[in-house]
């Protein structure tokens, strides 16, 4: 962070402060609280605060005419989850992770998950934001700068709050497809010891942790420690991940890279090593994880103190280090011991059947290095997050909010070297060249040169939040109190980030660093337009937010919502407003990933072109693009509440809402795949058939360059015939609508209280358009589950507690002639508490069964064999938790 930064930051701090304490106080004031944010109040000995609830800037209310998602900490508790991921992965509206086990990917590309509601696709950064107590989280990631969820411990959040509604009037960017704020615990009393064990079928998880927690007249204070680890599952662990399919009709994905290999002379293959006419398979998903191994150390702190009777002083923070190891880099990818390429009579150890002088062969080092090479993921992240919090007037209170973190991101993919592997099969003499037949008949250093070889990439990044509000009672409209929120923000990110590949110890990096500020201003108004015995009452809120970016421009922001209740114990709400989504540093013009790539040929020729374009080479400009705009979308919603207060129906939920996300601008690639690409005139502005070296210096001049020397190498003899621009662009418009849904009805009888709930989403309609200008796609049509919900039913009491949750995602068709079934998993928790006594507080002891039928995701024919869904199968997990 530059000195200028850090200047104009302590600045701004010192002068927010300094308002705050020049008016005159008035002790223990505060507005009037709400069910909603009673959750969230922070009592000490002289200080009551009330913090605003999730999507609105004011306290004591909830936002108006928002549809919120509230998990509370006992149901937290009861699902037990070993990571926020997996508590994310019981939210039907998260699309991405909704009933299925959240697995980080091998390389750079995704090496850590990312919550996506409503489904719009993520870039370099996301369409759904993620905050820590109302603060923004450091990014991860090398690709990408979206927080990593699984930084925090499940065991430090004490409510989550999801808001299914654009919410860029009140946070700014990212906040498209909703909001996600994990609220942490606000005071741990005593210590508290918990450990978890997990036993599946080769598969076991530990979950342990300490918390430390103590409270004075004056405030509070608690440290927790969390460590989880779990096994790797791979392929042939279980059942349903394979690779030929022919049995069920499907393709056979099985590579042929296998020991022994296959040979292919003349166009005809023959099987190694006897060389008879066929060829050897070998299903990679045996050796690949399918679920990676983990290890994850997280701390978590916080401390409360008032200051005075006005004044509260509060600050947050975390670390987490966590390291993820697959075995190959996924089914589709490969091994990381693949070989193949030409080998020629030159090459000493060639074998020629029919006559041939060169052949194509396949095979595998697994001889060599064993059955894959592994891929380690290393992120580490740390935050803290001071805060004051100041009561003035009658009903007014100023919060004031500093916040800064870094990341440290690196992602390691070992794989065989190609350019090593090919000039070893073109090698003269025994000892610089390589032998496929039998990788073992090599010499040791031909091979040992082959597999010394890895892709890596790593990325620091820091963001800093300035954040101030002020929120109270404005004036008075016919005896009802009109509440007003403003507040100023300042935002600092960077990211610095390194890619490349080589020998590990001699690796050929390149780098790319960007940062960016953001400066804010936004505003709330909550007006009680109607208060009527016999009409029922009408409240409306208005809020708007202005950000101005130091590299993509300005953006401005409005929402308004309406809550009417025509009698208390039902509700009509509304909500319409702008969301947008600023390009991340991680896809804007300096992105690390940023090249020219040269292919000898070229596979998408235009019709009435001549095949024989095939020969002439691809010119391909990729990674990030310091054009984009930020990615833009109107949200709109309307939905319903009826929750009788008294009567026999007393405890019981009813809630509907339909909503409606027009989104445009979305980061994406061009689709060179799609059929009739080159007919679509959309796509002309990204491709020149025949293109000029001017053409070529114009769009990729100044840009590293794989495979080539130089731009003007290319265009001695014969010239390209194609042209791409396949960097990051502003291209996709999706136009989605649905309706989200609940009802849970809760009952206390003589034996305990009984519970029971089901709430999920459906989709209505998903449109989409590649760019705008291209054909409209029903998204709907092939390949999503439109359908997703979630089912229990509970009963406890002082002691026990005894839930099962049903999750389902509805099947889809996948082509017009195939479907894929749906998916339904069953989940069992139990808990039984032991009254503490004179040493110790309550002992309690936990069960819980995931997919307690052990059910298998449905078939797919793909290259692993599954989809709509996954799972790690049926997992017992015992848990003890002890408090002193």
């Amino acid at each position: 962070m530059d000195l200028f930064k850090t200047r104009l930051l302590g600045s701004a701090a010192a002068c927010s402060l300094a308002a705050l304490l020049t008016v005159s106080p008035v002790a223990n004031a505060q507005s009037e609280t709400s069910d909603e944010a009673a959750a969230d109040d922070v009592v000490t000995m002289e200080t009551v605060v009330v913090t605003a609830a999730t999507g609105t800037l004011i306290r004591g209310v909830a936002p108006t005419g928002t549809n919120t998602i509230q998990v509370d900490e006992a149901m937290i508790d009861e699902i037990s989850p070993s990571s926020t991921n997996d508590l994310l992965s019981n939210v039907p509206q998260v699309s991405n992770a909704f009933n299925t086990i959240p697995t980080p990917g091998a390389t750079i590309a995704n090496p850590y998950n990312r919550p996506n509601l409503r489904n719009l696709g993520m870039s370099g950064g996301a369409t759904t934001l993620v905050l820590l107590d109302g603060m923004r989280m450091v990014g991860s990631g090398v690709l990408q700068t979206s927080p990593d969820v699984s930084a925090i411990s499940p065991t430090a959040i004490g409510n989550m709050e999801v808001v299914l509604d654009g919410g860029s009037s009140i946070y700014g960017s990212d906040a498209i497809g909703g909001v996600i704020n994990f609220i942490s615990k606000k005071e741990i009393d005593g210590i508290d010891l918990f450990v978890e064990k997990g036993f599946g079928d080769a598969y076991e998880a530990t979950d342990a942790g300490i918390a430390g927690g103590t409270s004075w007249d004056s405030g509070s204070a608690y440290l927790l420690y969390n460590y989880s680890e779990h096994d790797d599952i791979l392929g042939r662990d279980r059942d349903y991940v394979f690779q030929d399919h022919t049995p069920q009709g499907g393709q056979d994905y099985r590579s042929t890279s296998c020991t022994p290999g296959t040979v292919v002379a003349m166009d005809i293959p023959f099987a190694l090593p006897t060389l008879t006419p066929g060829a050897n398979f070998c299903d990679e998903t045996d050796v690949l994880s399918i679920y990676p191994q983990e290890t994850n150390h997280r701390v978590f702190g916080k401390l409360l103190q008032d200051l005075s009777p006005d004044l509260m002083f509060e600050i947050t923070g975390y670390y987490s280090d966590r390291e993820t190891v697959h075995q190959g880099q996924g089914p589709g990818v490969g091994t990381g011991v693949r070989g193949s390429g030409t080998i020629t009579a030159a090459n000493p150890y060639f074998q020629s059947i029919l006559g041939e002088t060169s052949q194509t062969v396949a095979f595998s080092y697994d001889d060599a290095f064993g059955p894959t090479l592994d891929s380690t993921t290393k992120l580490s992240a740390w935050m803290i997050n001071p805060k004051l919090t100041y009561s003035f007037g009658e009903t007014w209170q100023a919060n004031t909010s500093l916040s800064y973190g870094q990341s440290t991101n690196v992602v390691r993919t070992n794989q065989v070297d190609a350019v090593a592997q090919a000039i070893a099969l073109s090698g003269l003499v025994p000892g610089f060249a390589l032998n496929p037949y039998d990788v073992t008949a090599s010499d040791p250093g031909v091979v040992s040169a082959i597999g010394n070889f890895q892709v890596y990439g790593d990325n620091d990044q820091e963001l800093l939040q300035f954040r101030t509000v002020a929120d109270g009672t404005a004036f008075t409209f016919g005896q009802k109190e009109v509440k007003a929120a403003i507040g100023f923000e300042y935002l600092s990110e960077s990211v610095d980030a390194k890619q490349g590949q080589g020998a590990p110890d001699a690796l050929d990096l390149f780098g790319a660093a960007s940062d960016r500020d953001v400066t804010s201003v936004f505003g709330e108004l909550m007006l009680p337009l109607m208060d009527d015995p016999t009409y029922g009452t009408l409240d409306a809120s208005i809020s708007a937010r202005y950000d101005s970016y130091s590299d993509v421009g300005d953006a401005t922001n409005p929402k308004v919502g309406f809550t009417y209740k025509p009698i208390p114990d039902f509700a009509l709400r509304g909500s319409w407003g702008t969301s947008f989504h600023a390009p991340s540093l991680a896809d804007t013009g300096n992105a690390v990933d940023t090249r020219v790539q040269v292919f000898p040929i070229s596979p998408f020729i235009a019709p009435g072109d001549s095949p024989l374009n095939y020969t002439r080479a691809t010119v391909i400009l990729a990674g990030g693009n310091p054009d984009l705009k930020p990615e833009e979308a109107e949200t709109f919603s309307i939905g319903a509440d009826w929750i009788p207060e008294d009567g026999p129906l007393e405890g019981l939920m009813v809630s509907a809402t339909y909503f409606n996300v027009e989104f445009k601008d979305q980061i994406a690639i061009v689709p060179i795949l799609e059929p009739g690409f080159f007919l679509i005139d959309a796509y002309t502005p990204f491709y020149t058939i025949n293109p000029t070296l001017a053409d070529v210096q114009a769009l990729a001049a100044g840009q590293r360059i794989e495979n080539a020397g130089s731009l003007e190498s290319l265009f001695v003899g014969t010239s390209p015939y194609l042209l791409l621009d396949a960097r990051r662009n502003n291209l996709g418009v999706v136009e989605t609508d649905g309706v989200d849904f609940g009802i849970s009805y809760t009952h206390d009888t003589s034996i305990g209280n009984f519970s029971a709930g089901f709430w999920g989403t459906y989709t209505l309609n998903r449109d989409i358009q590649a760019t705008e200008g291209s054909p409209v796609i029903d998204g709907l049509e092939f390949g999503v589950s439109q359908l997703q919900y979630v089912a229990d039913l509970g009963w406890s009491n002082d002691v026990a507690s005894l839930n099962m949750r049903v999750n389902h995602s509805a099947g889809f068709d996948l082509t017009s002639t195939t479907d894929v079934n749906s998916y339904t998993t069953v989940d069992l928790s139990a808990r039984y508490t032991i009254p503490g006594n004179n040493w110790r507080k309550d002992t309690v002891l936990t069960l819980n069964v995931d997919n307690l039928l052990d059910q298998d995701p449905p078939y797919v024919d793909d290259v692993d064999g599954y989809g709509n869904g996954s799972t790690l199968g049926q997992v017992v997990y015992i848990g003890l938790r002890q408090k002193f």
